[in-house]
């Protein structure tokens, strides 16, 4: 590989990672060509980009970006693969449902919204992460929560005042 062929690799490697949040550094080795090709399938299929890179043009490119990788760049050990995806945690659950099969690929690290996880122990925790969504979600089902109980009690309070006065006129 030529100079400027690594300089190109290495810019496009920088504008990947400045343009997703969410970047999983996987090791694949061990992993025959069928398993290989199912687990590109099921990236496809889940909305991930997977890409195999050279650990010194990853390390260059995660030096000359904007965001701060922390302790990522001293993982780029041995195979590696990049998982891009816009959720945080369908690649860890797509690692662990492909896990069932095989005990490949190893997390060795993740990037989510500026917060880094490094290590495969941390598996559990990337897949147990909410989406961007979901916690919408729950922030509005908790906003909600309250103003039903006020209108539920005003309802019920309007009830009995109403009772309350009929029974008074008929006396």
């Amino acid at each position: 590989m030529t100079r400027e062929e690594k300089s190109l690799v290495i810019d496009n490697l920088t504008a990947q990672l400045a343009e997703n949040n969410v970047i999983y550094v996987a090791d694949l080795t061990g992993l025959n060509a069928q398993e290989t090709t199912a687990l590109r399938r099921a990236c496809f299929k889940a909305n991930i980009k997977l890409a195999v890179v050279k650990n010194t043009l990853l390390s260059k490119a995660m030096e000359a970006s904007e965001k701060e990788f922390g302790e990522l760049p001293s993982i780029l050990k041995g195979n590696t693969s990049l998982m891009y995806a816009e959720v945080g945690n369908v690649p860890a659950k797509l690692i662990k449902e492909f896990r069932k099969k095989s005990d490949k690929p190893i997390l060795k690290g993740a990037y989510v919204d500026a917060a880094v996880f490094i290590g495969d122990s941390q598996l559990d925790a990337l897949a147990a992460l909410k989406s961007k969504n979901e916690v919408i979600g729950d922030i509005i089902g908790l906003l909600q929560s309250p103003a039903k109980n006020v209108v539920s009690a005003l309802k019920s309070g309007g009830g009995k005042l109403a009772g309350i006065i009929k029974t008074l006129s008929e006396k």
